[in-house]
């Protein structure tokens, strides 16, 4: 049994208090909600008490819309045919803007009677959508920390047919490829490693314990997302361990109506990509299903890869609440060219995942969430894809179950919105490499080989967060309470607030402190190989993050102006101090990364016309200072300090648009290189830029688009020996189709 020291006796304490008053919570929130006659009585009184409250304390004004969350928008007219309802009643018609709780999207004790802003999907601005960058409920505009929003509309723009390549496009998200068009990437903020964020799926944590490279092995295509979150910055007590630079929510298109779409492209190297999807509805159920494949022969040696996906969502509306089930698999396999060591380069890897969740959101006067999920991730590594060394013992079998439950609720009162949450996650590994040794070796699954290794650990997570609204001020506060069971941390404290202060309309100060950790995944403690050696005596990483800065929008004008500070404690990384020696794990003493990131958005098409261009130019400078000078480091110690991406979308005639990218990136550190599979020396990585572009025609249903990637067929390494493809050509077309209802 873990030993807990008697400093932290006192910690033990608040954390037993903090669990103590969420069981309170959610035993008084069953009783009350059972209580039909109370609950119709307090939601008359609650909606009278509170308007009072709101009016005295909030001092909110009918007249224009106050961004705070319980803001009243006024409609006199309704653009939408989902809304033309309201255009018969010939009324103003108010509505309680409320928005979704963290990535449980838990509902709130309504304000008023109306429904909430998940179910009212504003067009006229991204500032009002719902995003998932603290436990209360928060609008993009309201929130305190910088959180970039990729939507659908975009996302079908841009030149990009993999989440990795779209990310490429947020100045503050460093993506080090190392096989391209979603096969594996390595995606990092604001100067973290790849095993430094966070990634969730619908808002489920689908982060991998083996190692972050497999991090974004999804179960999705491109073509089924409707939005991405990146939050920036350590994200603790929003999300939990592991949020340690920011997070990334992929959010996926829901099933509506009955209709259908073909997504088929083909290009260079053989190049193919095709997605069928389908909604269906039947009664109050919502049907999603989506498969897709995806294929090259590669753009040089050993750099073909193959990949199937299927997804299926679905969504039952009742009175009583809403159940959402999501159900996911993945298969790639891939040539690995130079991936893990360019001593080796003839490397191949095969991936499988399987992901699983079920959520349930309650209705009525008082509301909660609970969660479940379960993640299984099998991979194969084969150091030679054929012809092996004689000393070769055979390929690395890796299997990992990740399961998990959340509950999660949220209410507001006189005083804010107060959120209460506890998780719990088991972490398991099997393996004929990492993990300690087992008693019974196991079979691995379709394999003719064993597993002899073994490891877990479980974490239990409890959460609170208060917002408060004062005029223009909003004050965020929070705090995660964290056991890692196996390890000497005993129970840890990780708080973080957000604070922001309305200078005028659209315009908004605010400043944010947060702080994080990250466990070592079981890569980082105990790989064995001829090239990298883990460590099994690794500490977890500790950070403490502040920023600050302005953010502006205006109808014509968006974007914003930050400076952040981030202080890491026993960073992980693989270092070695001489060419010679073997890659090796451990904790350095001491990073530190002071930066600034800048963005602006010229949305000149709504004030000038359709045939106006907009423009989108953002900026991130970042330095990092180490105290530990004298080793050669893998990931770590380079980083990215500088990323310009320009982005300019034209449309040139009707129906017919263009959408430009470019991305300049400067990278600090070096890497030893590699000639005929020997190395020649230490070199620094050196700055490229890449330019991207894609024409799009729409006629009714059908879309035609072609594209193309590195347009200038620029040679640079985005990681180490690593070369990435030159000038990459696609065209395909989009047709999207309603079924007839019988």
């Amino acid at each position: 049994m873990t030993k807990i020291s008697r400093l932290n006796l006192s910690h033990i304490k608040i954390f037993y208090l903090l669990i103590v008053l969420i069981f309170t919570y959610v035993r008084n929130a069953v009783l009350y909600a059972s209580n039909r006659v109370l609950a119709v009585s307090v939601r008359l009184f609650q909606s009278q008490f509170i308007s009072l409250l709101l009016h005295r304390f909030c001092m909110m004004r009918t007249s224009k819309f106050n961004h705070d969350a319980q803001s009243v928008l006024f409609f006199r007219r309704w653009g939408r045919k989902s809304y033309s309802l309201f255009l018969a009643l010939k009324k103003v018609v108010a509505i309680s803007v409320l928005a979704v709780v963290y990535f449980l999207s838990t509902p709130v004790i309504t304000l008023a009677t109306t429904q909430d802003t998940s179910e009212v999907k504003m067009e006229y601005d991204l500032d009002e959508i719902e995003v998932s960058a603290q436990r209360t409920p928060a609008l993009y505009s309201q929130v305190a920390r910088i959180v970039s929003v990729i939507e659908r509309k975009e996302i079908e723009a841009v030149p990009a047919q993999s989440v990795q390549d779209l990310l490429e496009y947020i100045a503050g998200v460093d993506v080090r490829q190392r096989g391209t068009e979603g096969v594996q990437a390595d995606v990092s903020i604001r100067g973290g490693t790849f095993d430094q964020i966070l990634i969730l799926l619908n808002g489920i944590n689908i982060t991998d314990p083996q190692t972050g490279h497999h991090n974004l092995n999804l179960p999705v295509s491109l073509a089924q997302i409707e939005r991405i979150e990146v939050l920036e910055g350590p994200a603790a007590r929003v999300y939990g361990p592991n949020a340690f630079s920011g997070a990334i929510n992929i959010i996926t298109r829901k099933g509506g109506g009955n209709s259908g779409t073909v997504n088929v492209s083909g290009g260079s190297f053989g190049y193919f990509d095709g997605n069928v999807s389908a909604g269906v509805k039947t009664g109050r159920l919502n049907h999603m299903l989506a498969v897709g494949k995806k294929r090259s022969d590669g753009y040089t040696n050993n750099t073909d890869f193959d990949e199937l996906n299927g997804f299926y969502s679905a969504s039952l509306n009742t009175q009583d609440g809403d159940l959402n089930v999501q159900v996911g698999i993945s298969e790639k396999g891939f040539g690995a060219n130079s991936f893990y060591t360019p001593k080796y380069p003839n490397q191949y890897e095969a991936t499988k995942t399987l992901f699983t969740s079920a959520k349930w959101t309650s209705s009525g006067p008082l509301h909660l969430s609970p969660v479940v999920y379960f993640r299984r991730h099998q991979d194969r590594f084969e150091l030679f894809r054929d012809n092996p060394a004689s000393w070769y013992s055979g390929h690395n079998h890796h299997l990992t179950h990740t399961y998990g439950g959340n509950l999660n609720s949220w209410f507001a009162w006189g005083a804010g919105k107060t959120a209460l949450g506890i998780e719990y996650r088991s972490e398991h590994i099997l393996s004929n490499v990492l993990g300690k040794e087992m008693d019974q070796p196991k079979d691995v699954p379709g394999e003719d080989a064993q597993f002899t290794k073994s490891d877990s650990r479980n974490t239990l997570s409890g959460f609170l967060e208060h917002s408060l609204y004062i005029n223009k001020w909003a004050f965020t506060a929070g705090i995660m309470g964290n056991y890692i069971s196996g390890s000497d941390l005993g129970i840890n404290f990780f708080p973080g607030v957000d604070v922001s202060y309305d200078v005028s309309e659209g315009v908004k100060l605010y400043s944010s402190f947060n702080t994080s950790l990250r466990m070592p995944t079981f890569t980082d403690l105990y790989y064995q190989g001829p090239t990298n050696v883990g460590n099994p005596d690794l500490k977890p990483e500790k950070s403490a993050a502040i920023e600050g800065g302005i953010k502006f929008s205006k109808p014509v004008v968006k974007g914003h102006v930050v400076v952040f500070y981030r202080k890491g404690k026993n960073i992980i990384d693989w270092v070695k101090a001489t060419e010679e020696e073997t890659w090796t794990t451990q904790n350095l003493t001491r990073l530190t990364s002071l930066g600034a990131e800048a963005q602006v958005q010229l949305i000149l098409r709504n004030r000038f016309g359709e045939f106006v261009p907009n423009i989108d130019v953002s900026y991130l400078f970042n330095n990092v200072d180490k105290q530990e000078d004298d080793f050669i480091s893998r990931y770590v110690l380079d980083n990215l300090k500088h990323k310009l991406v320009c982005s300019f979308n034209q449309k040139l005639v009707k129906n017919l648009s263009i959408d430009l990218k470019l991305v300049c990136q400067d990278r600090e550190g070096s890497y030893t290189k590699f000639e005929e599979m020997a190395p020649v020396g230490e070199v620094n990585y050196e700055p490229f830029w890449l330019v991207d572009g894609k024409l799009s025609y729409q006629l009714r249903n059908v879309r035609l688009y072609t594209s193309v990637n590195n347009l200038f067929n620029t040679t640079y390494n985005d990681i180490e020996n690593v070369v990435q493809p030159g000038r990459w050509f696609k065209a395909g077309l989009v047709y999207e189709l309603q079924f007839s209802k019988k």
